[in-house]
């Protein structure tokens, strides 16, 4: 014991005697070494720190083309309008947000295409779409087996909410369109019912909830007809519809064209009727359509409150920069998207990071253009939002703001 520890002093006394260890003690050496170690340490810092430049990168699909076209395209340019904002506000933790844009076409297939573009070549673990229910329930599926978010502003098919833990939207489910527009039905003193419906996961999901909720509270179905996205003249359906002799006309169309087209053929084969419908046919494109044929029309819609003002200055703010308007609840629940998002990866710091943001999903209570203090349930449905009973106006008392008149919450029961 007494040769190991005489051993480790002479070992010390050398190394203390060693030219280095006598030059590293004189002081000007001391500072250049503890310099030397704090630089050490800020680039080590530096280096676990968040890159600022370098963008958080989420997907966005929407149908640009197909029949969601029109409310494709102003959801895109709504949410390039919040991106612009919150970029220009300084980003997302100092880091600008980045859109990686693909057309989902209102289709299940060529969403399914997008999205494989998104996840597989753009490595994207989030993504905010799609338009149409048919595209959502396409690609649904893939993003959650794979735990990839999925976020649509305008998606509504009641099937939505059985979709998965990674699937979420502001939309409202059609489950309240059809209720409310069967006990309108019902309470306007409708008794038979005639229904046009394109064939398409959203138009089909408004008319089957519409179609049961009237049913039970008595009233009968009399005729229906279905058509292809494809069909661009409706006289042919019109006619069988109108031989049985309906109450009124229920219109569930996918698209703006057909909308307005189907309203305004009914009146000039005679029809003088009521016709109820939903949101996309009381969209600018539909009416314009349809011109006077649409006058008097109801439908069960989400509206943006004119008592909101962020729904108000995002309106105008849309207006000034694209010069159009319309569907704005459709435009607001776009824009409204993009922000969340923007405070979910706020506190993730990752854009791939799924499974943070899908827990901040869950926890988020939000106020923006479309309302107040809203938030997600335990299926990623949206929660302290609902409809209302419109009424279109005549051409003459429509403007570029308002196409109808809000008669009143859509009835729930």
């Amino acid at each position: 014991m007494e040769f190991i520890k005489g051993g480790a002093a002479r070992v010390r006394g050398s190394v203390a005697r060693s030219p280095l260890v006598r030059t590293m003690r004189r002081p000007h050496w001391r500072r250049l070494l503890f310099l030397g170690l704090l630089t050490v340490l800020a680039l080590t810092l530096q280096g676990c720190g968040e890159d600022t430049s370098k963008p958080f990168r989420i997907g966005v699909m929407e149908s640009l083309t197909g029949a969601g076209e029109t409310y494709g395209t102003v959801a895109s340019q709504a949410k390039q309008m919040a991106l612009d904002e919150i970029n220009a506000a300084g980003g997302v933790n100092g880091r600008p947000l980045e859109f990686i844009v693909e057309d989902s076409k209102c289709n299940a297939q060529d969403a399914i295409t997008a999205y494989r573009k998104l996840t597989e070549v753009d490595g994207v673990k989030i993504i905010l779409g799609t338009s149409c229910s048919g595209a959502m329930l396409g690609v649904a599926p893939l993003a959650e087996a794979d735990g990839i978010i999925l976020f649509s502003g305008l998606a509504s098919n009641p099937d939505i909410a059985n979709a998965g833990d990674y699937i979420f939207r502001t939309q409202i489910s059609d489950i309240q369109v059809g209720i409310g527009t069967g006990n309108v039905l019902w309470a306007d003193g409708i008794r038979a019912l005639a229904t046009i419906t394109e064939t398409t996961d959203y138009a089909e999901g408004v008319r089957r909830t519409t179609a049961a909720q009237f049913e039970k509270r008595g009233g009968q179905i009399v005729a229906e007809e279905h058509y292809a996205t494809d069909v661009t003249d409706f006289r042919s359906q019109l006619e069988k519809l109108l031989a049985a002799n309906p109450d009124a006309l229920h219109v569930s169309p996918q698209s703006e064209f057909a909308a307005g087209t189907i309203v305004k053929q009914a009146r000039e084969l005679g029809y003088e009727g009521p016709i109820y419908a939903e949101t996309v046919s009381v969209g600018a494109t539909a009416l314009e359509i349809a011109g006077d044929a649409a006058t008097g029309m109801k439908a069960i819609t989400a509206d943006l409150d004119p008592d909101n003002a962020k729904g108000q200055e995002v309106l105008a703010n849309f207006r000034k920069r694209y010069d159009y308007v319309t569907l704005p609840w459709h435009l607001g629940s776009a824009y409204d998207d993009v922000y969340i998002a923007a405070e979910c990866l706020k506190q993730t710091g990752d854009d791939q990071d799924a499974d943070g943001f899908r827990d901040c999903m869950y926890e988020i209570t939000w106020s923006g253009a479309i309302g107040d203090n809203y938030s997600f349930d335990e299926q990623g449905e949206v929660v302290g939002l609902s409809r209302v009973v419109v009424e279109v106006l005549p051409t003459a008392e429509r403007t570029e703001d308002r196409n109808y008149v809000v008669l009143g919450p859509a009835p729930r029961s």
